[in-house]
């Protein structure tokens, strides 16, 4: 009865050839959990224990494509045991060759990333330029790109397919295909203009298209900046080839203006001590560079103004020095009875 049920026959081959070719595909896909939890809990322990960490590196890297190619190794097998008909074949050989070539393309770039990641990154973070920090992010993805292409194209090749003929049809299609990527060039060329021109660096502090923020990554299609607000913002490339930058880490101090208003009752003794005052905080604070302008600039509607600027040197605290100068002017004034105004109006009548 069993025996029975074994021997007959569903597209062309019996319940026994279904049943060995499951069995083998089962097998791969047992055989590479098998592998994979040895790799991770014996081998791991083996390397971990060595001085260099290459070996830990590659294991980490090549453990699950390993087991990858293991499990499409065993269905590819099993399904090889039946009796399939030819243009079901030649389509699973076609698949089978694309995901092989697939599998070594990713592990690969996972390789090379990691190779990256631990050896090459941590000497760009070392060295005093910035220019590797922009350079290497745009090396990096370049290279994992050619390395799928060319899997890709070695696969589609070992799969049977005319890739020059693939190609010469995508020359038809170029102008289709150039259109509907107006907006990919641009940003590209908008990189090569970015990474050329160099408007701004990595972790540059820059008002564009309304953001204003630090820049953390430079792109090839696009650049990264995190708002003052702690929000990520992704900016198309092209936006700074037609946008007016501006780069507030590049300037050489940042320059404070004050109006501060006094009372109408102050007379030229109290206006030219205030004047003082300033000229003096000014000249105390390290922050602050260069000489300070001070001057009695206007009779306004509410007070008698003061104008007071200073500069705040490159890399001080701009907040905390802004805060230090603001509260010494208001001890001092107070100190010296020299009150502010604030918006008032005096009304005379007169009796008739």
């Amino acid at each position: 009865m069993q025996g029975g049920f074994f021997t007959k026959t569903f597209y062309g081959n019996t319940v026994g050839d279904w049943l060995v070719a499951l069995l083998i595909i089962v097998a791969a896909v047992i055989l590479g959990k098998v592998l994979y939890w040895f790799l991770k809990n014996v081998v791991s322990k083996f390397t971990a224990s060595t001085k260099t960490k290459l070996d830990n590196i590659i294991l980490d890297m090549v453990e699950e494509p390993v087991v990858f190619a293991i499990i499409i190794a065993g269905i590819w097998y099993g399904l090889k045991t039946l009796a399939l008909s030819e243009g079901f074949e030649i389509w699973v050989t076609k698949i089978y060759y694309i995901l092989i070539f697939i599998n070594i393309g990713w592990l690969l770039t996972r390789l090379f990333d990691s190779l990256v990641e631990n050896y090459v990154v941590p000497i760009a973070e070392k060295s005093k330029t910035d220019l590797d920090d922009q350079v290497l992010p745009i090396v990096r993805k370049g290279i994992k790109l050619v390395i799928w292409v060319v899997a890709i194209i070695v696969g589609l090749n070992n799969a049977g397919y005319d890739v020059a003929a693939l190609l010469a049809g995508l020359g038809i299609g170029g102008l289709v295909f150039a259109l509907a990527a107006q907006d990919t060039v641009a940003n590209l060329f908008g990189g090569f203009t970015v990474f050329a021109d160099k408007p701004f660096k990595l972790n540059d502090r820059v008002k564009i298209n309304g953001f204003d923020g630090t820049i953390k990554e430079i792109g090839i299609r696009s650049t990264r900046l995190v708002t003052l607000e702690g929000r990520m913002v992704t900016i198309p490339n092209k936006i700074f080839t037609g946008t007016p930058t501006e780069n507030v880490s590049s300037e050489p101090k940042r320059k404070v203006s004050l109006n501060l208003g006094l009372t109408y009752d102050m007379g030229v003794t109290e206006i030219e001590l205030a004047m003082k005052i300033l000229r003096d905080i000014a000249e105390k604070n390290e922050n602050i560079e260069g000489d300070p302008l001070v001057g009695f600039n206007q009779f306004g509607d509410f007070a008698l103004n003061v104008l007071f600027i200073y500069y705040i040197k490159k890399g001080a605290g701009i907040l905390d020095t802004q805060t230090e100068v603001n509260m010494e002017i208001l001890k001092q004034f107070n100190e010296n009875k020299l009150e502010f105004a604030f918006p008032s109006q005096t009304i005379f009548t007169k009796s008739i």
